[in-house]
């Protein structure tokens, strides 16, 4: 089993930055795919970005390309999301979520994701 605690949140201004952290219980870190999600208000949650279980591998949805990037390190069982440029579109909770590697990639379905953490919020003024 494995445990997530996100955090990183916070109040920004259009144009600004924030990195999200994950941090991950549980010795089997690396031998998950995890992944960035977010959910606006009223919304549903819906998939940001994805990194390979090596980290050598990335995906992200069109709309924060060129602005997020996702990384992990196995070593302290963490993942970040560096998001710059940001737009209050970007408001929302953010949700980290570890998914067993299925053999198939990209992996941008909650459905596929087993675990999950607490969320952390992000809000963008304009």
């Amino acid at each position: 089993q494995v445990q997530l605690v996100e955090s990183g949140g916070g109040l920004v201004q259009a144009g600004g930055s924030l990195r999200l952290s994950c941090a991950a219980s549980g010795r089997t870190f690396s031998s998950y795919v995890m992944g960035w999600f977010r959910q606006a208000p009223g919304k549903e949650r819906v998939f940001v970005a994805a990194i390979s279980r090596s980290g050598g591998t990335t995906d992200y949805t069109d709309s924060v390309k060129g602005r997020f990037t996702i990384s992990r390190d196995n070593y302290r069982n963490t993942v970040h999301l560096r998001m710059n440029s940001l737009k209050p579109e970007d408001t929302a909770v953010y949700y980290c979520g570890a998914a067993p590697y299925g053999g198939h990639w990209p992996l941008q379905n909650g459905y596929e994701y087993d675990y999950w953490g607490q969320g952390t919020q992000v809000t963008v003024s304009s």
